[in-house]
């Protein structure tokens, strides 16, 4: 698993990418791929700084198929300040490859990310484009080079970052899907533990003070 300077690195290398903002995005709010492959601008709430998680997209058989999120329900997602720019910016970079194309524009420009011609994005693009984004930063930094890690990965990043600041469980849950705590609390049972083995010192340092 990375540490957070470890992603912060990577999203630091791959900052001119035309897609680097769909891995911002991932990893600052821990969706699933297909969750923000799926998501629209109407879901989107800059101002409010929320993003509305409604479903899910996939191909099967070379055909996209769209359908709910994994738990089967939509939920909101809290974005930071950093995330709201850069999805301003993400929204300015459409519109212009809008008008670069013109008339060959295939999109409504109803996708927040989308391929240079307005077409939704292929799951596997992103997936086969993030090791090579890895290896691209390893070339160009031998000294901070990257362990392997999985488009996947930068979701876990998100959930052990928070549950290590000490986020409630069910808070963090929440973010990430999970139909109920309790798969939380089992799948990252080892970060909680960790965080556990600090709380008797937590408690009497404040104590103390």
């Amino acid at each position: 698993m990375w540490t957070t300077a470890q992603l912060k690195s990577f999203l630091t290398s791959a900052r001119n990418h035309r897609l680097w903002a769909f891995f911002h995005v991932a990893a600052y709010t821990g969706a699933r791929r297909g969750e923000l492959l799926h998501l629209r601008w109407a879901d989107v709430d800059l101002d409010g700084k929320q993003l509305t998680i409604t479903g899910s997209a996939a191909f099967i058989d070379g055909e996209r198929i769209e359908g709910t999120t994994k738990s089967g329900r939509k939920r909101i997602v809290s974005i930071d300040e950093q995330t709201t720019q850069v999805l301003r910016n993400q929204r300015k970079i459409q519109a212009q490859d809008k008008l670069k194309v013109g008339p060959e524009w295939r999109g409504a420009s109803i996708y927040v990310f989308t391929t240079g011609w307005g077409e939704p994005i292929h799951p596997d693009t992103v997936s086969s484009l993030f090791p090579i984004l890895i290896k691209r930063h390893n070339a160009h930094n031998p000294k901070e080079s990257l362990p392997h890690a999985r488009l996947h990965d930068l979701r876990h990043i998100h959930a052990t970052t928070l549950l290590l600041a000490g986020v409630p469980v069910h808070v963090v849950a929440a973010r990430l899907g999970h139909a109920d705590p309790s798969i939380t609390l089992r799948v990252y049972a080892h970060v909680i533990r960790a965080a556990e083995a600090s709380a008797a010192d937590v408690f009497a340092q404040v104590i103390k003070e």
